[in-house]
């Protein structure tokens, strides 16, 4: 009768309830139970809040110009400069190189429908120097604008080779003097061989004659060289020189007259000392350049000048751009 009561206690007992020594068991199993770590929407916009205050984030990199170190307003005014002043440059040098182009298109020199060498043309000129100025200035303007340590390194090199050939030519034109003269005569000689094949010679010889008031290189026959006004020539110059020697070319008129030195080498030196001017050109020009030194001396230095100011701005450009520590 006993153990029947102590069996229906046993059972009636509540399923969840235990007893204390099955609780003192599960003590040691509860304590080693480690909480899991949870994350909240309180906690994540805490920590983007933090992450606003973070100084990397709040800095802005230069997007046109990076540089190691901020540049002060000094160094922008100079980097602007720079860039303005090399734009200036590129726009002249274009300008050059457009006229030289339209020169030689002008005459058919690019499409081949002129016979003369293109080395000749004096257009040609125009071609390189407006090249090589566009492309320097736009080296200059490139690097200005967005920094770049390559194109600066190559417009000071640039501006440094075109300073160290001024230098050369001046110290040429005070060494040796005397061959420049020849090769200046040279090339008046080429020029008065080409007067009627080249337009632009023509022009130049004719102005050249006007304004020094000379004929040939050394007096007047020279021209008997020219295979057009040679007097075995089969044309109507034959014997003659350009109107551009004349004493009086227009006559008393508004329009040269182009027959105004025909038959003139046929003549004394006496009679045409009365039509055309008898002395050479070289001795005049030589005289001219002289009576200039001082205009072309002054035309160099400001050359020279303007080359250093835009030297000097892209090296201030260069130096903030370039730390201290990674100069070479």
């Amino acid at each position: 009768m006993v153990l029947g009561r102590e069996r229906l206690t046993q059972f009636l007992r509540p399923h969840g309830e235990v007893g204390s020594g099955e609780s003192s068991r599960l003590l040691p199993q509860v304590s080693r139970l480690v909480e899991l770590p949870h994350s909240s929407d309180d906690d994540d916009d805490i920590s983007l809040l933090g992450d606003i205050d973070d100084p990397a984030v709040k800095q802005e990199p230069e997007q046109w110009c990076p540089a190691f170190h901020k540049p002060s307003p000094f160094s922008h005014c100079v980097r602007h400069l720079a860039f303005l002043w090399n734009l200036l440059f590129l726009l002249l040098g274009l300008l050059t190189l457009a006229i030289g182009v339209w020169g030689l298109l002008a005459k058919g020199q690019l499409w081949g429908e002129r016979l003369t060498p293109l080395g000749s043309d004096p257009m040609l000129l125009f071609v390189l120097a407006g090249l090589g100025a566009s492309t320097v200035s736009l080296a200059g303007c490139l690097g200005a604008l967005r920094c770049s340590v390559c194109l600066l390194r190559f417009f000071v090199g640039a501006v440094l080779a075109f300073v160290g050939l001024e230098v050369l030519g001046g110290l040429l034109l005070l060494v040796a003097r005397q061959q420049l003269r020849d090769a200046l005569q040279d090339a008046l000689l080429l020029c008065l061989l080409r007067y009627q094949e080249e337009p632009d010679l023509h022009f130049l010889v004719d102005e050249v004659q006007r304004s020094l008031r000379c004929c040939g290189l050394s007096s007047y026959r020279d021209w008997e060289s020219n295979p057009y006004f040679n007097c075995s020539a089969p044309g109507v110059q034959a014997c003659s020189v350009p109107a551009s020697c004349c004493l009086d070319p227009r006559q008393n008129g508004s329009i040269t007259n182009d027959q105004c030195a025909f038959g003139v080498l046929h003549l004394g030196d006496m009679a045409a000392a009365g039509v055309v001017h008898l002395g050479g050109c070289v001795a005049q020009l030589g005289a001219w350049l002289r009576g200039q030194a001082g205009g072309i001396a002054t035309a160099a230095a400001v050359l020279v000048l303007l080359e250093a100011t835009g030297l000097l701005l892209v090296l201030k450009v260069l130096a903030d751009v370039v730390p201290s520590g990674a100069r070479v």
